[in-house]
């Protein structure tokens, strides 16, 4: 058998519990729930972080966030341990396509496996010299450097443009069009894969991330179903979608009510999957693809703390909460026409060992659920978010620590025993499903559960020191502070 493609779809922020292939009451996955009848849907799928960069290498490396360390924009992974450097090695074209810095642009060793790479493309001209991407290599401030690649070009008055609409983003972000801010669409991204796709020779292995869901909440009319212009309007007018609410700055219905737009935008994914899995089909590539469709994490909408009382979970970054673990998780595997339901607990680190799996022609609907129980680790704020949150809140204590969950099936209960724990307190929750779970006791329990679990995991060695945020170009950093990363 010839190596199958592999194709890694990241519907980035998208929580298992506003799906309605997991059961939402708003229809935000009409797409994913008939793709359910022929693809293997995990119920119980967990992401091993609560934050992008995290998250991202666990499922590149097959590594626990604790075991690759890569927590922030200081760190930088050994790119040789990332299965799409690997595949690259071995003779696969490799893209990656996504409005995610963390692995487009910022240098923590995650865009290194791809030979093409497709970034942000909010600006005039996608195919003039993009500043962000060029400043993002030649660290901020490099004005003048861009100025001289930008004349030397070959588009010089569209990468000049390019360069006057990125500072205008920057300093005067009212007076900039829809399309040159921070989201864009996930059609922008569909194209672009779909476009190189046409161009490659099996076989090919590609990172589609879309961000539509993601920070801002901006659906188009045609899926923004359960929102409108009225709340549009609440929701542009957060100075900061986490810590105005934990702040108490503003009331938490108002992060509850922006949910609406947050289903809209995951109904729009939806409708790109529909175009780029039906492309797919068309062109006789699916059936020899090992695709995989998830998220990074999830996001919260004033959820209550499991561990912290009068703590509630606003967006994501920290906290361990399953609005932020659960994702969903569908894998249609080379030739798979039925579909499969897996009850057991699956994790997203997983990933490098299931494509190794399929090349070897062994891969199974159980592929994804480890032997022992999933783990997963939500880390602490890192000093620049700190000091973004510092401009809010005064006591930075419960955003501090690193939170550890560990999730094992319940067999006779048709559930998962989460267990967790962050510094003095510990919690064991039973999770039915995406849209049911309820604490079954505070006595220590979790504790235990947790330390069993995380028992032999340590430091692998794999991660260097990288640039820092203070290597990081204008626009890049500016898109970062937009999606609440630094």
């Amino acid at each position: 058998m010839a190596d199958p493609n592999v194709l890694l779809v990241i519907l980035d922020s998208v929580r298992a519990r506003n799906c309605s292939v997991y059961g939402h009451y708003n229809e935000t996955t009409p797409f994913l729930a008939e793709f359910a009848r022929e693809a293997t849907r995990y119920e119980q799928a967990r992401s091993p972080g609560a934050r992008s960069v995290t998250s991202h290498t666990s499922i590149f490396s097959g590594l626990h966030v604790e075991e690759h360390n890569v927590t922030a924009a200081k760190y930088r992974l050994d790119p040789s341990r990332s299965v799409f450097d690997r595949l690259r090695r071995e003779g696969y074209s490799t893209g990656v396509f996504s409005a995610n810095n963390w692995i487009t642009d910022v240098d923590v060793g995650l865009a290194d496996g791809f030979e093409h790479v497709v970034g942000a493309r909010n600006a005039m001209f996608p195919d003039a010299l993009n500043p962000e991407s060029f400043v993002s290599h030649h660290g901020k401030g490099q004005y003048g450097a861009f100025l001289r690649a930008a004349l030397t070009s070959g588009m010089p008055f569209r990468s000049l443009a390019n360069g006057l609409s990125t500072k205008l983003s920057t300093d005067y972000p009212t007076l900039v069009p829809e399309f040159m801010k921070a989201s864009t669409p996930a059609r922008t991204y569909v194209d672009a894969f779909l476009e190189w796709h046409q161009e490659q020779s099996e076989p090919w292995a590609a990172c589609v991330n879309l961000m539509d869901a993601h920070i801002p909440y901006e659906p188009d009319e045609e899926h923004d179903l359960w929102g409108g212009e009225r709340l549009q309007t609440l929701h542009d007018s957060f100075d900061d979608h986490k810590w105005d609410f934990s702040a108490g700055r503003r009331p938490w219905w108002q992060k509850r009510a922006v949910e609406a737009l947050y289903d809209g935008a995951i109904r729009e994914m939806d409708a790109e999957l529909r175009r780029l899995i039906g492309k797919l089909r068309d062109r006789g590539a699916l059936d020899d693809t090992l695709l995989v469709i998830t998220s990074d994490h999830g996001e919260g909408f004033g959820e209550p703390s499991d561990l912290r009382p009068g703590i509630r979970i606003a967006e994501h970054g920290v906290g361990i909460h399953d609005v932020l673990l659960h994702v969903p998780l569908l894998v249609s595997f080379p030739g798979q026409s039925d579909g499969v339901s897996v009850d057991s607990p699956a994790s997203l680190t997983e990933f490098p060992r299931v494509v190794e799996q399929v090349r070897d022609s062994e891969g199974s609907p159980d592929a994804f659920c480890p032997d022992g129980p999933v783990i997963a680790s939500a880390v602490g704020l890192d000093q620049p978010l700190q000091e973004r949150a510092s401009e809010y809140v005064d006591d930075l204590s419960p955003w501090l620590s690193t939170s550890r969950a560990a999730f094992e099936e319940i067999s006779d209960q048709c559930a998962v025993r989460k267990a967790c724990v962050d510094r003095d307190r510990s919690a064991t929750i039973h999770v039915r499903n995406a849209q049911t779970s309820f604490p079954v006791g505070n006595d220590g329990d979790g504790r235990d559960g947790v330390d069993a679990a995380f028992e032999g995991i340590s430091d692998a060695g794999v991660r260097d020191e990288g640039g820092g945020v203070d290597d990081i170009g204008d626009g890049t950093y500016q898109r970062l502070e937009d999606l609440g990363y630094v």
